[in-house]
């Protein structure tokens, strides 16, 4: 078996690279689903219809009216690319902010409590933007990810402050 390094065997960097490969890997399921329903949006007659927003996207479907029948937005399409957009904006700074904070020195428990909360807090989200649940469960599923990055960058910034 090979001698695995110094920070694999840290028990909080393992817990992070767990638990951020968890979120990375539901963001990039999200360019998935946005292109599912790219695909199968439904139009008049229940005919199956293509759903791109960008004209090189439709020149292979044909030219002229035949292609603008493909270029149009759909509502569907367009719930699931705001979701997609939101992790963007959320799960970024998380993997930024939680890999500073993974180094800090926190504990075990602690950090365990961070990840957890911000993993679950944006899965529910994705859930509440697709399904779509009411509010206030998206708003809220949001607010929590968004205080737990708050709070790793404020614990990084206490323990490593340097002014």
């Amino acid at each position: 078996m090979a001698k695995s390094t110094q920070l694999i065997d840290n028990e909080v960097f393992r817990a992070y690279a767990t638990y951020t490969t968890i979120v990375l890997l539901k963001m990039m399921l999200m360019s998935l689903v946005t292109a599912y329903f790219r695909i199968t949006r439904k139009v008049r007659n229940w005919e199956y219809c293509l759903a791109f927003v960008n004209p090189e996207d439709v020149a292979s479907f044909g030219k002229g009216e035949t292609a603008k029948k493909y270029l149009r937005t759909d509502p569907d399409v367009e719930r699931v690319r705001r979701g997609h957009l939101n992790d963007l904006e959320n799960i970024v700074p998380f993997v930024g902010i939680g890999l500073l904070y993974a180094l800090s020195g926190p504990e075990l428990s602690t950090a365990l409590l961070h990840f957890r909360i911000f993993t679950g807090a944006r899965i529910l989200h994705t859930f509440a933007y697709l399904i779509p649940l009411p509010q206030p469960g998206r708003g809220l599923s949001w607010a929590v990810a968004y205080t737990v990055t708050i709070s790793m960058a404020y614990k990084v910034l206490k323990t490593a402050l340097y002014l």
